[in-house]
């Protein structure tokens, strides 16, 4: 019985995970990542190759990690998140090279969001349930439940279903109402602004 089967994680051998750092099974991390003290992550992620999760993060179930990600104290990610190719979290609002006490300023990712490459997440932020944000976009302000964001700065351009669809809703009108998704048929409801499941 191979380790995948048996549900123990894979670590590649150029991998370097600390000792005390608790690593869920079927989870697969991948070249060159590293993976710090009492860091935790959950079962069956994927970390793809050259990925650092700093001290003490939170990494839920089923997470997918692409390459080139630094994932740095203060930020929370929760079940079924995808993380897109080199995006970047921050947790210093006031970076300074000469500033050894500054302060750690949390980010939530939560269930299910979808976080395209190469987008800037400024700490202090929480994405939320299954909102996706386009690929290069910058986040300076919280991402709604299943918002679709993009741009410098983000801006809500619409609402996505769980699936990954895009809803036929015109955000700009701001009108209440049921909508199904195209795709899957799930149901939502629209009431100020705010998406709901039904």
């Amino acid at each position: 019985m191979t380790d995948a089967q048996a549900g123990k994680p894979f670590i590649h051998p150029t991998a370097e995970v600390a000792a005390d750092a608790v690593i869920g099974p079927g989870t697969k991390i991948w070249h060159q990542c590293q993976v710090m003290p009492r860091a935790r992550i959950g079962a069956n992620c994927k970390l793809g190759k050259s990925v650092y999760v700093d001290a003490g993060v939170r990494i839920g179930d089923r997470v997918k990690v692409q390459n080139g990600i630094s994932i740095y104290r203060g930020v929370t990610v929760e079940d079924d998140v995808l993380l897109g190719p080199h995006m970047a979290f921050t947790n210093d609002l006031y970076p300074r090279a000469f500033n050894d006490d500054f302060e750690v300023v949390p980010t939530l990712v939560k269930k299910g969001a979808s976080v395209g490459a190469n987008a800037t997440i400024v700490c202090g932020v929480t994405l939320g349930n299954y909102c996706m944000v386009g690929a290069g976009a910058v986040v300076t302000m919280d991402v709604p439940d299943y918002a679709l964001v993009a741009g410098n700065p983000a801006r809500v351009l619409g609402y996505v279903c769980a699936c990954g669809k895009r809803l036929n809703v015109d955000y700009k009108k701001r009108k209440s109402g049921d909508v199904n998704c195209d795709r899957c048929g799930k149901q939502f409801r629209i009431e100020a602004s705010q998406l709901s499941v039904i």
